[in-house]
C-alpha cells in the first residue's frame, strides 16, 4: 500500500477532517440547526418589537415625509370627551369676561356657530377672571382641554387670550396634538366671532385653512439599532459555544491526541476547522439577511446585499477566531456554556457603550478606538448603527457599495467606516487565529505535552528539517521539574553490555543502520502531591515509571515488552509516540529524536500505533486514522 506525502498527505487529511466534521454535524443534527436557524426567532422578536413601536406613532406625521400637507377647512371645536385621558365630567371649553354683555354674546356665537355641532351650555363654565379659571384648573385637573380669555377695551377692540393643554399626549398607538385639535379651532372660533361682533354682521364669512408645514420625516426608535446587536451577537454565540464544546472535547477525550499521532499535520487540523466554519458562517450570514428582508426591514433591503453580507459574516469567522483561541484555556468542554455566557453579557454591556459613543468619535484617541476595536461585538454595534442610520427615513437610500468606505455627509463625527468594519474584523480574525495556534502548542494537553515557549522561532518549525537533536530545554522545555532518578547498575550482563553500545552510540553521535529504534536512558517520574486538609498536610513521593531505559529494536524483526503490571510497558509505549512527555533522557527513532517537536512529527508520520480504541470490526480505509497517516487505496 502506497502513503502520500507532503501536500498529498495535507489535501488527504484536510478532506477527511472535514468529513469528520460533516459527520459530527449531522450527527448533533439539533444544535447545527439551531446554529443556522436561530437567526429566524431573533429576526422574529425584532420584528414584534419594529411592529409595536410603529404602532405608537402611527397618528402623527412627525416620522413621515410631508411635502405636500392637506388644507383642514372649518375646523371644530371637539367634544371635550375626545380628549385623551379626560376626567369626568368634563367641559368643553371654559371663558372668562363673564361681566361683559358683548363678550356673553360671542361666546354663545362660539357655541351656536360651531361647525358640525352646536355646543350645549351645560359643556361650558364661565368666570369673570382668568384667575378664577387658574383656581378652577387647579382644583379640576384635566376635565377641559382649554379657556378663552376675552377683554373689551373698547367698542372696536376686543382682545382674546388662549389656554390650552399642550402635553403631547399618545394612548394605544393613536397619537393626540394639541394645536391641530384643540388650539386652532378655538383660535379660528373666536376670531370668527370677535370679528362678526366688532363689524356687526352675524352672517360674515370667516374661510380660513391651515395645514401643518411640510417637513422630512424625524429619525424614529429603532429596534435594530437599539437591541438589534445584542440580537445578531446572541445569534452568533450558538456558532461560538459549539465551536469551543467541539474544540475542547476533542481535547478532552484525547481524540486530538489520538489524530496527531497518526501524524496529522497541524496545518490541516486547523484549515479543516476554518474551513467547515466558514461553511457554516456563510450559510447562517445568508439565511439571516433572507429573514431580514422577509421581514421587509430596511435595514436589509435598502443597504447593498453584499455590504450587510459581509459585515455579519466576518463577525461571525472573527468571533470563530475568538473561539480557538478561547479553547486553549478550556479543560472542560461543559465549561462552553460559562464561556460564552459570559462573553455575551461582556459584549451586551459594551455594545451599550458603542453605541452611546464611545469611542467612534473624534474626541477620543486613536489608541483607544484600536484596543476598543480587538473585541469583535464592538465591532459589529458599529456597523450596524452605520447602516441602521443609513436606513433611518423612508428618503434614505442606504449604504451602496462604492459608498462603503465613506461617512454620512450630515455625520461630522465620523472616524469609522463599514470598509473599515471589514478591515478590523479581518484583521483580528488572523489575530485570534495566530494566537489559537500558538496557545494550543505552549499550554499542555490533558497528557501534560506541550512545545517550548519559543517554538516557532526554531527553523526546523517552518522548514520541516532536523528532529534528530534535543532542541527544547532549560525553563522553555516541555517536561516538568522533577527529582532526579539515582542511575543504578543492572545486574543482567547482556542488558548492561547493550547499555554501553548504546552509550557508546550517543557519545560518539553514531547510531547502527540496522538499529530502528534506540532508547537512550529514558526516565518518566510522575510528580508527588500534596494534600492539605484539617490542619494535616499529606506528601506523597515521586512515582518513577521508567528507570532509566536503555536498549535498541531492530529493524524488521518482532520486539515484545514483557513484565508484569506497574513495569513501565505503556508508559514506554506512550514516551516513544508523545502521548507522554519524557522526563529525561531521550530516544531515537529511524534517527529522530522524541524530545524534538520537529522530530516527534516525523516520528508520528512513519510509526503506526494501533490503539485499544480502534475497532477490528472496520476495514482499514474506513478508519480516519489511515486517512491521516496517507494511506492511498486503489480499488
Amino acid at each position: 500500500m502506497e502513503l502520500k506525502r507532503e501536500v498529498g498527505l495535507l489535501w488527504q487529511q484536510f478532506k477527511a477532517l472535514l468529513v469528520k466534521n460533516l459527520l459530527l454535524s449531522w450527527r448533533n443534527k439539533r444544535a447545527t440547526f439551531l446554529q443556522l436557524f436561530a437567526s429566524l426567532v431573533f429576526i422574529l422578536l425584532l420584528f414584534c418589537i419594529d411592529r409595536a413601536t410603529r404602532s405608537m406613532n402611527y397618528g402623527t406625521t412627525a416620522y413621515k415625509s410631508v411635502t405636500d400637507p392637506l388644507v383642514s377647512f372649518y375646523p371644530s371645536i371637539p367634544p371635550c370627551e375626545d380628549k385623551l385621558y379626560i376626567k369626568f365630567p368634563c367641559f368643553d371649553f371654559l371663558w372668562s369676561g363673564n361681566d361683559s354683555f358683548r363678550v356673553r354674546n360671542i361666546v354663545r356665537s362660539i357655541m351656536a356657530n360651531n361647525p358640525g355641532r352646536a355646543i350645549p351650555s351645560s359643556k361650558v363654565m364661565s368666570f369673570t377672571t382668568k384667575e378664577e379659571v387658574d383656581e378652577w384648573i387647579l382644583n379640576n385637573q384635566n376635565r377641559v382641554p382649554g379657556a378663552l380669555h376675552f377683554r373689551e377695551t373698547n367698542a372696536t377692540f376686543i382682545s382674546y387670550g388662549l389656554q390650552i393643554n399642550s402635553t403631547v399626549a399618545t394612548k394605544r398607538g393613536h397619537f393626540e396634538d394639541p394645536t391641530f385639535k384643540f388650539q386652532i379651532p378655538f383660535q379660528v372660533a373666536a376670531e370668527r366671532e370677535v370679528a362678526r361682533s366688532v363689524i356687526g354682521d352675524s352672517n360674515f364669512g370667516w374661510v380660513v385653512g391651515f395645514k401643518e408645514f411640510a417637513h422630512p420625516a424625524r429619525e424614529t426608535f429603532s429596534a435594530l439599532s437599539t437591541i438589534g446587536p445584542a440580537f445578531f451577537l446572541a445569534f452568533a454565540m450558538f456558532g461560538f459555544v459549539l465551536q469551543i464544546s467541539s474544540l475542547v472535547a476533542e481535547k478532552e477525550l484525547r481524540l486530538r491526541q489520538s489524530m496527531s499521532m497518526m501524524g496529522l499535520y497541524e496545518s490541516a487540523y486547523w484549515l479543516s476547522w476554518i474551513t467547515w466554519e466558514g461553511i457554516l458562517s456563510l450559510v447562517s450570514s445568508l439565511l439571516l439577511i433572507l429573514f431580514g428582508m422577509m421581514f421587509q426591514f430596511d435595514f436589509f433591503k435598502k443597504n447593498n446585499f453584499a455590504v450587510v453580507f459581509l459585515v455579519f459574516f466576518l463577525f461571525q469567522l472573527c468571533m470563530t477566531g475568538l473561539a480557538f483561541m478561547l479553547s486553549a484555556f478550556v479543560s472542560k468542554s461543559t465549561s462552553a456554556n460559562t464561556v460564552g455566557f459570559s462573553l455575551f453579557i461582556i459584549g451586551f454591556l459594551t455594545q451599550i457603550v458603542t453605541l452611546v459613543g464611545f469611542p467612534y468619535k473624534k474626541q477620543f484617541s486613536r489608541i483607544i478606538r484600536n484596543v476598543w476595536s480587538l473585541y469583535p461585538p464592538n465591532l459589529l454595534a458599529a456597523a450596524v448603527d452605520l447602516l441602521v442610520q443609513a436606513t433611518a427615513t423612508p428618503e434614505d437610500a442606504g449604504i451602496s457599495w462604492s459608498r462603503r468606505d465613506k461617512c454620512s455627509l450630515d455625520d461630522t463625527e465620523c472616524v469609522i467606516t463599514i470598509n473599515d468594519v471589514y478591515i478590523w474584523l479581518i484583521s483580528t480574525f488572523f489575530v485570534w487565529l495566530v494566537l489559537a495556534i500558538y496557545f494550543d502548542n505552549v499550554i499542555p494537553n490533558a497528557s501534560g505535552v506541550r512545545k517550548s515557549v519559543f517554538y516557532f522561532l526554531m527553523p526546523g518549525y517552518w522548514t520541516g528539517k532536523g528532529g534528530n537533536k534535543v532542541e527544547e530545554g532549560g525553563i522553555c522545555s516541555c517536561s516538568a521539574s522533577v527529582s532526579e532518578q539515582e542511575h543504578t547498575i543492572p545486574d543482567d550482563e547482556d542488558v548492561l553490555e547493550e547499555e554501553s553500545i548504546i552509550k557508546k552510540d550517543a557519545r560518539e553521535g553514531t547510531i547502527d543502520p540496522s538499529v530502528a529504534v534506540q532508547i537512550r536512558g529514558l526516565v518518566k517520574t510522575y510528580a508527588g502531591t500534596r494534600d492539605i486538609g484539617c490542619g494535616k498536610c499529606k506528601k506523597t513521593s515521586p512515582y518513577h515509571a521508567l528507570k532509566g531505559l536503555w536498549m535498541n529494536f531492530s529493524e524488521d524483526q518482532l520486539f515484545c515488552l514483557l513484565g508484569p503490571n506497574g513495569a513501565g510497558k505503556t508508559t514506554a509505549i506512550n514516551c516513544l509516540t508523545g502521548i507522554t512527555p519524557v522526563t529525561s533522557g531521550d530516544a531515537l527513532i529511524y534517527g529522530y529524536s522524541i524530545r524534538s517537536s520537529v522530530g516527534m512529527s516525523k516520528i508520528q508520520r512513519l510509526i503506526g500505533v494501533c490503539p485499544q480504541v480502534i475497532s477490528l470490526l472496520l476495514y482499514l480505509n474506513e478508519h480516519m486514522c489511515a486517512h491521516l497517516h496517507g494511506a492511498f487505496f486503489k480499488w
